[in-house]
Order: structure tokens, then C-alpha cells, then sequence
């Protein structure tokens, strides 16, 4: 079936099949690659995106079941070739190692800063606890989304 996906505020006409999963026409027929592919199952985190602002796992929806929606990848966030205030945490602190994780990282935390500027440490961690990360132990991903928000509040 052809449906239409509105991908990083541009429209995207694609042939989908039933069975395909957001994340399969993310990357293979939109060309988008910074949503990685990671468990398929929901387990990781790695395909993370915003459907709506609310953070889901691409893997786990159905392509068709975004058409009518707003989808916001990792690519997306950029405004203007300037990152968003998250990126640039993530780059300061050092919270990218191998980056394999970094994107849902990013969009899980984006989600969550989008509704709450002030979080705790706790509201963080809860935030990110579906998305798995296996070089960094965290530390340095939860100070790079503290230090974001500081950001974004100083922006407000």
C-alpha cells in the first residue's frame, strides 16, 4: 500500500508492506540512517524516534500506523545545520562512545525534556531505561541530559 509519512517536517510517498516496520522504511526507503536497528523486538532502544513528540521504538511500529502522524528522527532535531542543545550535551560530556546508542538516547531524552525542562536525576534515568548502552555506564549520558535541560531552561 502507499502511504504518505511526514518524516522531519518533509512528506514522504512510500510502498509499504503490512508487516513492515517503521524502522524498516525509516532507513531502506526514506534513506534515513541515523535510526539504528538494534534488537527488533523493543528491547534496546536504538531505533527510538518521536511519533507525535512521544517516544516510541520504530521497530516495534507499524509503518502504516504513522501515516497521519508527525515523525521527528535523530536528523530531524537539527534546525538551521545548528544542533539541538541534546546533541551539543552529548558532545560536550563526552556521552558518545561508539554512538551505536546515541540517537534513541537523544530522542528518548528530547521526548521527555519536551515535557519536563527541570528534571531530577531519577527522571532522567527513568527516561532513557528502555534504551541500552554498552560502552558508557551511563554516567556520562545522564550528566549530557542535565546539562541540556540547564540549557534549554536558560533558553526559556
Amino acid at each position: 500500500m502507499k502511504i504518505e509519512l511526514n518524516t522531519n517536517e518533509r512528506i514522504y510517498e512510500v510502498d509499504v508492506e503490512p508487516y513492515e516496520s517503521l524502522n524498516q522504511v525509516i532507513r531502506h526507503k526514506i534513506g534515513l540512517m541515523g535510526t539504528k536497528r538494534g534488537c527488533d523486538t523493543g528491547g534496546c532502544g536504538a531505533c527510538t524516534v518521536l511519533l507525535d513528540g512521544q517516544a516510541v521504538y520504530s521497530c516495534m511500529v507499524p509503518a502504516a500506523r504513522a501515516e497521519g502522524k508527525k515523525v521527528t528522527t535523530i536528523e530531524g532535531l537539527c534546525n538551521n545545520n545548528k544542533l539541538d542543545p541534546i546533541q551539543d550535551a552529548f558532545v560536550e560530556k563526552g556521552a558518545i562512545q561508539c554512538g551505536y546508542c546515541t540517537p534513541g538516547m537523544i530522542m528518548s531524552a528530547k521526548s521527555m525534556l519536551s515535557q519536563n525542562s527541570a528534571p531530577s536525576e531519577k527522571e532522567i534515568k527513568d527516561s532513557i531505561a528502555g534504551n541500552i548502552c554498552r560502552c558508557t555506564g551511563y554516567v556520562k549520558i545522564v550528566d549530557a541530559i542535565s546539562a541540556a535541560a540547564e540549557t534549554i531552561r536558560e533558553g526559556e
